[in-house]
């Protein structure tokens, strides 16, 4: 009787031996209060002020867009930003001024979108060190002006393959962080075959660099139900694993899971289950007419103790 018991005592030994390793398991991250949204693409006049900040959040801005194309829209630029936001309404003194009233605010800029001049908006580069070059040199330029603390990457065509893409953007952000310019990066991707070639290529080399994964999951079907956003929820969490990716809606009447359908409500399962590491809106452009309900909703769910 005393052998087995022995065993299992020894069991027992190993077995907590292996579970407090530091080393054994990588935790996966847990819930956060993390709120982002884009702002300025659609020169509505929306400003900072207008939009309702929680002060038990962490709220990110994030104007859109910067993008690498002359100022008329017409031509890639190789890596040299132009600032495509409403930068009448949302300046550096208005980032100055917004920031100085809430400390839990930060504001970064987009690259990249969708279109410009109402054509799409291609990553073109001419080279890697050209590209990283020029983009370097302008994004530090426009981030300083501004007062930023961050970039997200938001290229939804390309001219170029994954491992360039690759290549580019995380020799931009590496230059970025080390040189101080910036304290955060994320990205943007959703699930299309091209664009997510990109991104995973991306995410494989330069992931340990990209502090939050902003997956456009009202890129799906209009009327996605709860279960179907949970299920999509974890495929990306799978493909972007280790990364904070963040749950999302559009109050452009788009697609995905809608607030008036159920978002919240997944968001809420997501939270019992330790993985809502925030939230993001495409964008407050598009809720300034209806108040910023959702906005208020989102917030006030994340600033709930976990």
């Amino acid at each position: 009787m005393a052998l087995p018991k022995l065993k299992l005592i020894f069991t027992l030994f190993f077995l907590q031996a292996f579970l407090t390793s530091p080393t054994s398991i990588q935790a996966a991250p847990a819930n956060s209060d993390i709120f982002r949204e884009y702002i300025g693409a659609e020169f509505n006049n929306v400003k900072f002020s207008d939009v309702p900040i929680n002060p038990n959040v962490e709220f990110h801005f994030i104007l859109s867009f910067a993008i690498d194309y002359d100022p008329s829209g017409s031509s890639p630029t190789n890596g040299k930003f132009n600032v495509f936001w409403d930068s009448d309404n949302l300046s550096p003194s208005q980032v100055s001024s917004i920031k100085s009233q809430h400390s839990n605010v930060k504001v970064a800029l987009s690259l990249g979108g969708d279109s410009v001049n109402s054509g799409s908006a291609y990553f073109k580069p001419s080279s890697i060190d050209s590209w990283v070059s020029n983009a370097v040199s302008s994004l530090t330029s426009i981030i300083q002006q501004y007062n930023l603390d961050g970039i997200d990457i938001d290229y939804e065509h390309f001219s170029a393959d994954p491992d360039t893409f690759s290549e580019c953007i995380g020799r931009l952000i590496t230059t970025l962080k080390n040189n101080g310019v910036i304290s955060f990066a994320s990205i943007a991707p959703f699930d299309d075959d091209q664009v997510q070639s990109h991104y995973l290529a991306l995410w494989k080399s330069y992931g340990h660099l990209i502090d939050y994964v902003n997956f456009q999951f009202y890129a799906y079907d209009q009327g996605t139900t709860v279960s179907q956003f949970i299920n999509y929820f974890k495929t990306q969490s799978s493909n972007y694993n280790g990364g904070k990716v963040l749950a999302s809606f559009s109050t452009d009447g788009s697609g995905g899971l809608s607030p008036e359908n159920g978002f919240f409500t997944a968001c809420h399962r997501l939270k019992i289950e330790q993985q809502l590491h925030g939230i993001f809106v495409w964008s407050a452009d598009d809720s300034k007419k209806i108040g910023f309900r959702y906005e208020k909703q989102s917030q006030a769910l994340l600033a709930t103790p976990h």
